[in-house]
């Protein structure tokens, strides 16, 4: 839809300036009447966007960035600083560019005259639909301090809990990698000047080495083939995943997997808790607090679980028989949600979820930790130890002969 920046008064003479979208102009003229306000000017804003190219282009802004503007703003605002004025403060003081362009961008649109969400709405990479929306909360309440303050406390307890399951990720990912690594060069560089040292030898080779030569003599000379197959294959499941069936599908896997399948699950639980609780108590109404909460979840089967729960509630339901039903959510959280719904209480019943669950990621993530680490030397000890024990089979049975 076009955009239109129009100037108008209300029945006291106060002047608002602002800018919206509408089917056309006469829509928004229509629109305007109806709020009481008597028109001054509409105009259509250029399609030109104003966003710098360093903005729109530029990576994904840090959640240490975030934290760090919310709670300045949270402070000035506190203090009585304009909010053009508190904006060309801060970007004054951001390293980050990319940001420092953000933040730029938004002081020029509130300066022409755009709310303060919908400035911030216009950078997607950087505030997400959360974001927008308690801004947007915060300043149809007169509360925007209080919720800027509440937004970096739940970014940092956010950034926290994603930091801790990376840690608990990177270990065993980097050691499968390097092991794949060093069974490839075994088998590409060792194993054939092996090959060539048995031919000398007139007795027969042990049938591990033999299966050995053979996996290698593949590896060598039909490299092009199974590089080629591991690319098709790596961009056919890249394709899937973009797609919304293949994402459910691999969602599903993740959340089903033994050991990290029960940490997603914990983390899934405390962010959808914390995400909700911080929205409603920020006076965000459920069916919008939930919308952002499924877009915001990471995974697909806990979005299609919190939408189905949104579309019963619109429909009459309480919230606790959508979210049984939805078999995501363990009964222990449905419980509590419904004491919370039935006490008056939600938001804090959900914020105790949520530490509840942050403890509880914390706990199997220090245990797979330990379990992990054993296991992984243990693989790289019998795979590599396995290659080198065939390697040296034929000489030991030379030795013996000899003997």
């Amino acid at each position: 839809m076009p955009t239109f920046r129009y100037a108008a008064k209300e029945r006291s003479g106060k002047a608002v300036n602002g800018v919206s979208e509408a089917q056309d102009k006469k829509a928004l003229v229509e629109a305007l009447r109806k709020q009481d306000l008597i028109i001054v000017s509409v105009k259509e804003e250029s399609k030109k966007s104003n966003v710098s190219f360093l903005s729109r282009w530029g990576g994904k802004v840090k959640m240490t960035e975030l934290v760090l503007f919310s709670r300045q703003m949270a402070t000035m605002i506190d203090a009585g600083i304009p909010l053009v004025q508190a904006l060309d403060i801060i970007s004054e003081q951001i390293e980050s560019k990319v940001f420092k362009a953000v933040v730029v961008d938004v002081k020029k649109d509130v300066a022409n005259g755009l709310s303060f969400n919908e400035a911030l709405g216009k950078h997607p990479k950087a505030f997400s639909p959360l974001f927008v929306n308690m801004i947007k909360a915060g300043e149809s309440s007169g509360a925007l301090d209080a919720i800027m303050d509440r937004l970096a406390l739940y970014i940092e307890k956010t950034d926290s809990l994603i930091r801790k399951v990376r840690s608990a990720m990177i270990y065993p990912l980097a050691v499968s990698v390097m092991a794949v690594i060093v069974t490839l060069v075994l088998m590409i560089k060792v194993v054939p000047v092996f090959k060539n040292i048995f031919k000398d030898f007139d007795s027969e080779l042990p049938t591990p080495t033999l299966i050995l030569v053979a996996i290698s003599d593949f590896i060598v000379n039909h490299i092009i083939i199974w590089s080629g197959l591991l690319v098709v294959f790596f961009v056919v499941v890249l394709r899937l995943l973009r797609t919304r069936r293949g994402r459910i599908v691999y969602d599903r896997f993740l959340l089903g997997m033994p050991i990290f399948g029960i940490i997603m699950r914990k983390v899934a639980v405390s962010k959808f808790s914390r995400t909700l609780a911080t929205l409603v108590k920020s006076g965000v109404p459920i069916l919008s607090a939930l919308e952002i909460v499924a877009k915001t979840a990471g995974n697909r089967v806990i979005e299609s679980a919190v939408m189905n729960v949104r579309s019963s509630i619109r429909e009459g339901e309480n919230i606790t028989a959508p979210l049984m039903r939805s078999k995501v959510f363990p009964p222990l959280v449905v419980r509590m949600i419904s004491v919370g719904e039935q006490t008056g209480e939600l938001e804090k019943m959900l914020t105790k979820i949520a530490d509840f669950y942050d403890d509880q990621v914390d706990a199997a993530v220090s245990g797979i930790t330990s379990l992990i680490e054993p296991l992984i030397i243990a693989f790289l000890g019998t795979v590599v130890g396995g290659i080198v024990i065939c390697m040296f089979l034929p000489i030991f049975k030379i030795a013996t002969i000899i003997k």
